[in-house]
């Protein structure tokens, strides 16, 4: 049979991989359990490793037309307010890794992926959801929950952090909850004062917690993200939910008068409950067979990176590349892709929960943080490691 990929998850990884395999000429199906794609997220920043991917994608214009550039990454004290070191974006980003940093809403992000996906032909099918499948030795039969059957070569799993399709090939524990909670909430520019409105990526470290801040939708808006360490308000709940402004006020303790004042302008929080895994171990742990892992469905990781989009979306770009490399097999490609992934995958994972530390230290190794960060400035900011690389084959 003709090869197709069958796709579960209509969120950023899906419908990037979605895109990426029918730019390679790929007869993508692409499942979503919703009844219309939305986003109850707010903003994501994405590097240059990711910009670079989405340019070659011809997604560049469309990028500049609802992303932020922020010129400078800002850390400060969270509770002197003193800034520890910044680190140059803008040009030097452009100069150095050949593409922009870039903040972007979630929501815009999917529409782009979306709207350059159906032009590919992407075959987008809403109000379904992958209930499990059958294997033989030239394809799989997939069936949805809601009485579909699919013919395909592959099956992506691309269903977030609670993946359904993860859970039946691997059958391994849920994923941990990390005793972290994130507030987030986005706030018209316009409606802050002045000395509040933004146009840099800020990031304030204090003990047991952090908060960023930075422009979205060409800088009109302001996403705001503050993590805590506490238990969830509800153990059986696991995503969005209100955020209440006096519980993350006590949960942050004694924050500076500035920091106070940029979380006492925000007017309503939602509150998520952050969950992820152990950096993965091998390939295995993102293909079997006919069935491949992508996004938060193989890697959840925690924030303190600012990569699990990114991630997802160099997966698809890996993932089409493989499969539209050469005469292998398609399980001998899905393979590859996990071969190719599962490393960097990890290594980025391990380095936020890293990074997770070190934003949220206390002590001693807070003041360590901190005069390194003093001294080295953009030594120790920067990410060379992820961000670089050259340009992408064009897919």
């Amino acid at each position: 049979m003709h090869k197709k990929v069958v796709i579960a998850g209509g969120g950023i990884g899906g419908l990037a991989a979605a895109l990426a395999c029918a730019r390679q000429g790929l007869p993508v199906q692409l499942l979503e359990r919703a009844a219309a794609l939305s986003e109850v997220g707010a903003g994501i920043q994405i590097g240059p490793n990711v910009t670079r991917i989405l340019q070659a994608w011809g997604l560049g214009d469309a990028l500049a037309q609802v992303a932020a550039f922020p010129e400078q990454l800002q850390a400060r004290d969270a509770q002197t307010g003193q800034v520890l070191g910044t680190l140059p974006l803008g040009e030097r980003a452009q100069t150095r890794y050949g593409a922009p940093y870039a903040t972007i809403h979630r929501a815009d992000l999917q529409g782009l992926l979306q709207r350059a996906g159906q032009g590919a032909g992407v075959d987008l099918r809403l109000g379904q959801t992958v209930q499990g499948w059958q294997s033989s030795e030239t394809a799989l039969q997939v069936n949805t929950v809601e009485g579909l059957s699919l013919q395909a070569s592959a099956l992506i799993g691309a269903d977030g952090v609670w993946s359904r399709v993860r859970q039946q090939l691997l059958g391994d524990a849920p994923a941990r909850f990390t005793g972290h909670l994130a507030y987030r909430a986005l706030v018209a520019q316009a409606d802050l004062p002045a000395h509040l409105r933004s146009d840099q990526v800020t990031v304030w470290m204090g003990p047991r917690l952090h908060v960023v801040h930075y422009p979205v939708r060409c800088g009109q808006w302001l996403n705001c993200v503050a993590i805590v360490h506490g238990a969830k308000a509800d153990p059986a709940q696991d995503w969005d939910q209100a955020g209440n402004n006096q519980a993350l006020m006590q949960a942050m303790g004694a924050v500076g008068r500035d920091l106070h004042e940029r979380l006492a302008s925000v007017p309503a929080w939602r509150q998520w409950a952050l969950h992820d895994r152990a950096p993965v171990s091998g390939a295995g742990d993102m293909v079997q067979g006919r069935v491949a892992l992508l996004g938060d469905a193989a890697h959840p990781m925690r924030p303190y990176l600012a990569q699990g989009a990114g991630m997802a979306i160099e997966d698809a770009q890996a993932l089409a590349q493989c499969l539209s490399a050469g005469n292998a097999t398609v399980p001998a490609q899905l393979q590859a892709y996990a071969q190719a992934r599962w490393a960097r995958n990890a290594r980025v994972q391990a380095r936020a929960i890293r990074n997770g530390r070190i934003f949220h230290a206390q002590g001693a190794v807070a003041l360590g943080r901190n005069l390194s960060m003093r001294l080295m400035g953009e030594r120790v900011m920067d990410v060379p490691w992820l961000y670089g690389g050259g340009p992408p084959t064009d897919l």
